[in-house]
This record gives structure tokens, C-alpha cells and sequence, in this order.
């Protein structure tokens, strides 16, 4: 079911009155004059170049230095690709799960800022009727490329692993109504997370396939056994690795290990320091590998914001000390983590290099999404979307389609 003509207007008005923030400290290279930043680290597919180039023209990255180019000396920085996140939930103090249009793009710029320039929106356990009525104004604003698409978390999962997730909601995944859902995003559900041990999750992770949509096994209390049938069935993702999921055991190695094992399975992990410990995301890392993993931020409202009450669907959050637990319970609630964060926790915490961090930031979670002809990494003809980091990690220029979000900050 697809949103209402006045949800859809609303949306479009919107854009159309220009309601994406200005940019930060703008630089006066601006989308369609061309560019051509000097003197970087530059992170391509191929490897890193010192004292590299890279050329922009419009909204594209170009081959060559087009004439007339403005240069821009980045030299001791990074430049690196634009993030991509494939689970979030909200930032800067609004949700994707609940909140208007203009509370959505906030949200979107907010983890723009911080380097994210693709990005699919991810929803909570609700009634059917909200997230059809959720999915179906989100999908106008995948159309109007704001997001790269839609992420159902929940109703279908074990209300033994529910999380954050309001167990009165929880259903099993019923085919017809894992259909309704993907209807209503109108060809921009990207992925939809399940516990395919439920009653007719196996049938569910075929229809995902059949339909294009990401099957991922998330909250889920599936034996080593049963999860080895769910990828069979087309299941590719692990939502958020190791949480809200049965630990591993030497007798009983539970889904962590199938997921972990097998070439088909892309693991999710959140590198926020509470989350995971970081000998677990070395543990990902070494079956893994960068190109089976994609770090995700599973962000909050408070991504990006700051302490103090938010809520996750129908459930109240208490964040402090920048971690959102449930106030019911004290179960951790997502995260407040942005990807620029992560990124500089890989590098200088978990020991990654820049390369795979990169990877695992912007070119896995690229392919996953089908979308690696034209984002996840710094390629003539695939869009500008790139970074500027200093020596210490540090975000200095987010480019998102040729344009500065963040114009560079270099002095």
C-alpha cells in the first residue's frame, strides 16, 4: 500500500522549497564547476596513492582535469570515499521512524556532516498500517534520491532476541504480509530483517529473494542448523553481528558461526565501542574479511545530538554518556554512533588499515546495495561522493553529488 496523495505532496513540496540545510562552511566549488583536489592520500579501489589527484566535473568524478578547474591543495589529508550506511534509524534529534518529512531530512543531513552520503532508512517494529503508511513516505524520498531506500527491522523477529522492539508487536513473517510491506516502499525496499526460524520465515527469505530485497538474519535465536537453511534460501545479511542473537558455543555454535562461515553472508557490525568488544570485531574481521563486512551506525534519533529522553517506536530511551538504553529494562537501544566515528575507531582502535576500513565503510555495503557502478569508491564516471580526513581521522570536507556538505576545512 503505497502512502497517501497528501503524504506524497507533502513530500515533494518540501524539496521542492529547498528544505535540505545549507551547507557548512561552504567553499565556493559547488556542484557543476569543475574541481580538482591535489596533494592528498587518495584511497582507490587499486590502493593508495600518495600526492594523488582527483578530478570533479559536475556531479561526477572525472578522468581527467577539465579545463579551467578551481584547485584545491588538500595535501597531509585523506581523501576516501563517502560512507554508506545501510541501518539507520535517525540522527540530529529525529527519527526515521516516526518523524515528518523535515524531521527525516534533518536526520539525513545530520549524518551527512559526518560523511554519510548514502544512506537507507530503517524502521522499528510497529503495526502494519504504520509501516506500510512509514514505508510508503519514505519510498517518495528514496525517488527523490534523499535515501538510497528502505530497511524493515521487524515485526518479524524472535521475541526471544526482540531488542529494542516492542514485544507486543512482534508476528511471524507471513509471506503476504513480508509482500505488503515490499509493496508499499514501491520498489525501493532494499532489506528486511527477519528470524527465519519463525513460522514462514524460510518462505519469506524466498519471496525477499524472488522480489530483489536484501533477506537479512537479525534478532533472531535460530540454531547453527536452521540459519545454514536460511541462506540456502537466499538470506545474505547478518543484522548487527553477535547482538540480538544467540552467543557462540563450542557444542551449540548457534548462527554467529554460520554467518560467519559461509562466502554468501554479509556481516554487519557496529563499531561504537559498546556494542561490540573489539577482539569480537577482530573475530569478524579475520573469517570475514573487509569485503564481507559493512559497518553500520543502527543510529538513533540521538545520533549526532546529544544525552536525554528520545523514543524508538511505541518505546521511551535514556541516553547517557552517548549510549541509548531502553528505560523499561535497560536493554541497549541502537546507537548514537555516526560513521565518521567509526571509521576512526577502526583505524586507530581496532588496528584496521585505512583501506579496509574503507571497504568495509563505503564498497561493501556499495555492492550490496547494487549500487557499486555508481558509489563506494573513487572511480571516473561514479558520483562525488567523497571525504576529506586530516592525519588524526578527522572529517575536513564531505562532497555529496559534486557539491560541499561540509566545504573543505583546511587551515
Amino acid at each position: 500500500m503505497a502512502a497517501d496523495s497528501g503524504a506524497r505532496d507533502s513530500v515533494n513540496m518540501r524539496l521542492r522549497r529547498g528544505a535540505r540545510p545549507a551547507p557548512t562552511h561552504p567553499h565556493p566549488a559547488t556542484a557543476g564547476h569543475p574541481t580538482v583536489l591535489t596533494g592528498a592520500t587518495v584511497v582507490l579501489p587499486t590502493g593508495t596513492v600518495e600526492n594523488g589527484r582527483l578530478a570533479v566535473h559536475g556531479t561526477r568524478i572525472a578522468a581527467t582535469a577539465p579545463e579551467n578547474a578551481q584547485v584545491i591543495d588538500v595535501t597531509g589529508h585523506y581523501v576516501i570515499p563517502g560512507f554508506v550506511d545501510l541501518h539507520n534509524h535517525g540522527g540530529g534529534g529525529a527519527s526515521f521512524t516516526s518523524g515528518s518529512v523535515d524531521d527525516i531530512l534533518k536526520g539525513i543531513h545530520t549524518h551527512r556532516l559526518h560523511g554519510t552520503t548514502t544512506l537507507v532508512a530503517s524502521t522499528v517494529t510497529g503495526d502494519m498500517d504504520s509501516l506500510t503508511h512509514r514505508a510508503g513516505l519514505l519510498s517518495e524520498l528514496a525517488e527523490q534520491g534523499e535515501i538510497a531506500g528502505v530497511h524493515f527491522e521487524g515485526p518479524f523477529i524472535s521475541p526471544c532476541r526482540k531488542g529494542a522492539h516492542s514485544e507486543a508487536l512482534l508476528r511471524d513473517p507471513h509471506p503476504a504480509e513480508v509482500r505488503k510491506l515490499i509493496d508499499a516502499a514501491r520498489g525501493r525496499a532494499k532489506m528486511l530483517t527477519l528470524a527465519t526460524e519463525l513460522p514462514g520465515g524460510l518462505d519469506s527469505v524466498r519471496l525477499l529473494a524472488d522480489h530483489g530485497v536484501i533477506a537479512a538474519i537479525g534478532h533472531t535465536d535460530a540454531t547453527y542448523e536452521q540459519t545454514v537453511e536460511a541462506i540456502d534460501a537466499g538470506a545474505t545479511v547478518a543484522t548487527h553481528l553477535f547482538n540480538a542473537m544467540p552467543p557462540l558455543g563450542h557444542r551449540s555454535p548457534g548462527p554467529i558461526t554460520a554467518l560467519l562461515e559461509d562466502d554468501r553472508i554479509t556481516v554487519e557490525l557496529i563499531n561504537d565501542g559498546t556494542h561490540l568488544h573489539p577482539a569480537a570485531l577482530q573475530l569478524a574481521f579475520h573469517h570475514a574479511g573487509a569485503r564481507r563486512v559493512a559497518f553500520i551506525t543502527d543510529a538513533m534519533d540521538a545520533a549526532g545530538f546529544g544525552d536525554g529522553r528520545y523514543w524508538l517506536g511505541p518505546l521511551e530511551v535514556e541516553v547517557a554518556d552517548g549510549v541509548a538504553r531502553l528505560v523499561e529494562d535497560g536493554t541497549i537501544a541502537g546507537s548514537t554512533l555516526t560513521q565518521d566515528r567509526s571509521f576512526k575507531r577502526a583505524v586507530t582502535v581496532d588496528g584496521l588499515s585505512v583501506e579496509d576500513a574503507v571497504t568495509a565503510l563505503s564498497a561493501t555495503p556499495a555492492r550490496l546495495l547494487g549500487m557499486a557502478d555508481t558509489i563506494g569508491s573513487l572511480e571516473p564516471g561514479k558520483y562525488a561522493d567523497l571525504l576529506i580526513l586530516d592525519s588524526a581521522y578527522e572529517v575536513k570536507g564531505v562532497m555529496r553529488r559534486g557539491e560541499w556538505v561540509v566545504g573543505p576545512q583546511l587551515g
